[in-house]
């Protein structure tokens, strides 16, 4: 529909200026039929404009020039090539639109010379290299606009791709955290409920105890993260350090003694949950992969502007584990602050250390 309305639109009030003119200028032919069919098929190539821009203002501006050089009443026939130009600029851009009208007026400038001398020349030539300046000038203006706008569209898709990615991925680590800990809690009180179930009954209710508070803490947790993801609003209770000795408790609870070092401190609540996210991981870690683990040491060491927590368990023969959800989630948080993560093999056993910045310390 468009594109019959550039045509149509225009078409009609070139005939209708023309038959005015004819009318109102003393002496002026009247428009004959074979006026109006000729300014017909000046107008019918627009339909394809877009697919063929070149070649169509060369044909509409030819016609158009045939046009008023065939006698016929004068009117604004230079509307239809002018259109043509325009879609030329735009898809093609300025630098070939004008080479192309200024060729195309230099050849008509030659054919008029050829024809008629220097006679042939008056205001009007002049005007036609104002007219595709003016034309070329506009288009390349809507031109820069629409690439603009384009631009801006991109740009918002791609900022909305990352957010959606970001969501993701702080999705995945949140599930993954909630989860992972307690199950490993879960698995570990599980294999010495079965292992002391004969022997000693009252150990393995103490397992069975612990399971059931593991799996209620998880449920209650996962519960929480997806009433958030359900409302869209974080009224979830955010993770802190101020909790570490419920994380402390479940390792000791699978077997392990827990040393801790030093003081995290008032933190902010970014680096906070962090914090304990890392600190929960590399716990879980522990649990689940240490070979021979009897204890693990943590340390906190505060300086002014940055918080350093190691992890590091007493387990033998310990290897640089392939990257999995969990390394991945804690090296995510920690550069997402601006921190590092970095692990190593300490006498056989396996260490965590993260170095967060404390913004606002100096």
């Amino acid at each position: 529909m468009g594109r019959v309305l550039r045509v149509v639109l225009p078409l009609g009030f070139v005939l209708g200026a023309t038959s005015s003119a004819a009318r109102w200028q003393p002496g002026a032919p009247s428009l004959t039929t074979l006026g109006v069919l000729w300014l017909v098929a000046v107008a019918l190539p627009l339909l394809v404009v877009h697919r063929y821009p070149m070649t169509i203002f060369l044909l509409t501006s030819v016609l158009t020039l045939g046009y008023y050089a065939s006698g016929n009443p004068g009117g604004p026939a230079m509307v239809l090539p002018t259109i043509a130009l325009f879609v030329l600029t735009k898809i093609r851009g300025p630098l070939v639109a004008g080479i192309t009208g200024g060729s195309l007026l230099v050849a008509a400038g030659i054919a008029l010379f050829v024809r008629h001398g220097f006679d042939g020349f008056d205001l009007r030539a002049g005007l036609g290299f104002v007219w595709v300046i003016a034309v070329v000038g506009i288009g390349t203006a809507v031109r820069n606009g629409l690439a603009a706008a384009r631009a801006r569209r991109e740009q918002a898709d791609e900022h909305r791709h990352r957010m959606a990615e970001q969501e993701r991925l702080t999705i995945a680590r949140e599930v993954h955290d909630v989860v992972a800990h307690s199950l490993a809690m879960i698995n570990v009180q599980a294999g010495v409920a079965a292992h002391v179930a004969d022997r000693r009954p009252e150990q393995a209710k103490e397992a069975l105890l612990n399971i059931k508070e593991a799996s209620a803490s998880a449920l209650k947790d996962l519960r929480a993260t997806l009433a958030v993801l359900r409302s869209g609003e974080d009224k979830a209770p955010a993770p802190s350090l101020a909790q570490a000795d419920e994380l402390f408790e479940h390792a000791r609870a699978a077997g392990l003694e827990v040393r801790v070092d030093g003081e995290p401190g008032e933190l902010p609540a970014p680096v906070d949950g962090a914090a304990y996210r890392i600190l929960q991981e590399s716990l879980t870690n522990v649990v689940r992969h240490a070979n021979q683990a009897s204890g693990v040491d943590v340390r906190f060491e505060r300086k002014t502007g940055a918080l350093t927590l190691l992890v590091r368990d007493d387990g033998r023969g310990a290897v640089e584990p392939a990257p999995g959800h969990g390394l991945r989630g804690m090296s995510e948080r920690a550069a997402a602050l601006g921190g590092a993560l970095t692990t190593s093999i300490v006498d056989g056993g396996f260490q965590v250390r993260v170095d967060l910045p404390v913004e606002g310390e100096r």
